[in-house]
């Protein structure tokens, strides 16, 4: 290939990821945002405690249900026409959410915006697995997840300003417009492959790889792989935790036991966002750099979780704001930028070819463990009572409880996960279309 088709490569791939890091921004901002709005929200439906952990978490079940379609889709049909696709129903969704006056039509926007937005990131990662290195890949993914601080800044601090301008429920109506306008800049501009424009691509791809996989192959591949497992296992615990904390319950915890406003409680789970921003790029560089290994800081980011749900969950009423903001900013980091370690460890465990599969099937767990927790705190909130329109002291610790013991489960899964630095996987040794 002429060297100038290597440059335009290597300079167009830089605008196909931050038109998707862009979206990564919307698939944040659409997650975490109930935290800040989910006492109007309450109000405003006349809903309770498990109804809008449910409406919280109508956005997981779909989204962790496509995950493995979304991988199928991305390797068989192609990243950019799903995108384009889903983001469409985002749009509607967001709409829908905004306008809804009945609890019912509420959860439909919401399911319709989980289900919208499900495949940008697995697309995203397969995209990034095409256009850059493996060794690349890290760098690029932690970048990626520091844009899904800056969505989880957007659905703190500013959320709760918007929704204080113009209400929640136009704000959720102006972020469906600009997930529409992001369909169509995806469509224009976006191609799921250097060679879709006749450029070579930077891929490790050996000549098998140029084949196709059958779908049901790359999935027994992917599934029957040991070391599969404990890095599921982690996802479902770590990510459960992060999401039941900073995605929802964070919020209504400082509200109610600490008196917290909603514009203060948005700025202080804004540290979230502050975390991944710093610890998404910082996770990369140490993993690759410094200790050039990845299973170590898996382990010590599970132990700092461990010891964050300790200290909700045994401490409960006896924390000041600083410390939650510490805890918001330590999950920011250990239980959400640390995925960039996951996925990276994913991606040096299967080859290019199936990553779409294997990127799929891996983040079907994270947003499991959400779907589960959310409504499963907002039970246990509801069975302890209300002392007026706030949930009790009891109540979020008991609720805490459940959030450490999964931080446990997460560090117990961290020490059977396969070491994979300087390992990564170039051929698939399953069976082809």
């Amino acid at each position: 290939m002429p060297t100038t088709n290597s440059n335009r490569a290597l300079r167009y791939r830089w605008l196909i990821f931050w038109i998707l890091a862009i979206g990564y921004i919307l698939v944040f901002f659409h997650r975490l945002c109930p935290a800040v709005v989910a006492t109007d929200i309450m109000n405003d439906l006349h809903a309770g405690g498990a109804l809008i952990g449910f409406l919280s978490s109508a956005y997981f079940y779909p989204y962790a249900l496509m995950q493995l379609p979304t991988g199928l889709l991305s390797d068989s049909w192609g990243p950019r026409r799903t995108i384009t696709l889903f983001l469409c129903i985002a749009c509607a969704g967001s709409v829908l959410l905004g306008l809804s006056q009945s609890p019912a039509g509420a959860l439909i926007g919401r399911g319709l915006v989980g289900l919208g937005v499900s495949t940008l990131f697995v697309c995203t990662l397969k995209i990034l697995a095409e256009w850059f290195s493996v060794r690349e890949f890290t760098g690029m993914t932690g970048l990626l997840m520091a844009m899904g601080g800056v969505g989880s800044l957007s659905a703190a601090t500013p959320m709760a300003l918007a929704s204080t301008w113009l209400g929640w429920r136009l704000s959720f109506v102006a972020v469906g417009a600009v997930t529409g306008v992001l369909a169509i800049l995806v469509w224009m501009f976006v191609r799921d492959r250097p060679s879709d424009l006749g450029w070579p691509s930077p891929a490790e791809h050996t000549a098998a790889a140029a084949q196709s996989v059958r779908l049901a192959a790359g999935v027994r591949y992917v599934l029957g792989r040991p070391a599969f497992w404990p890095l599921a296992a982690w996802f479902f615990c770590k990510y459960g935790v992060f999401t039941a904390f900073a995605g929802l319950w964070g919020g209504p915890f400082m509200m109610h036991i600490y008196g917290a406003s909603k514009s203060r409680s948005g700025g202080i789970l804004s540290l979230v966002a502050l975390g991944m921003i710093i610890g998404s790029p910082l996770m990369g560089y140490c993993s690759n750099n410094l200790l050039k290994s990845r299973k170590p800081l898996l382990i010590l980011a599970s132990a700092v979780v461990v010891a964050m749900t300790a200290a909700l969950a045994f401490f409960t009423a006896n924390l000041s704001l600083t410390l939650v903001g510490a805890i918001c900013f330590g999950l920011g980091i250990f239980a959400s930028a640390v995925a960039v370690i996951g996925f990276t460890s994913a991606r040096e465990l299967f080859p290019a070819k199936i990553a779409g599969t294997c990127f799929g099937l891996l983040n079907l767990f994270p947003f499991a463990g959400g779907a589960l927790l959310q409504p499963l705190l907002g039970s246990i909130l509801e069975k302890q009572g209300k002392i007026g329109q706030a949930f009790t002291v009891e109540g979020f610790r008991q609720a805490f409880f459940v959030l450490f013991c999964f931080a446990v489960a997460a560090l117990v899964s961290s020490l059977f996960v396969k070491e994979t630095y300087g390992r990564a996987a170039t051929d698939y040794e399953g069976p082809s279309r």
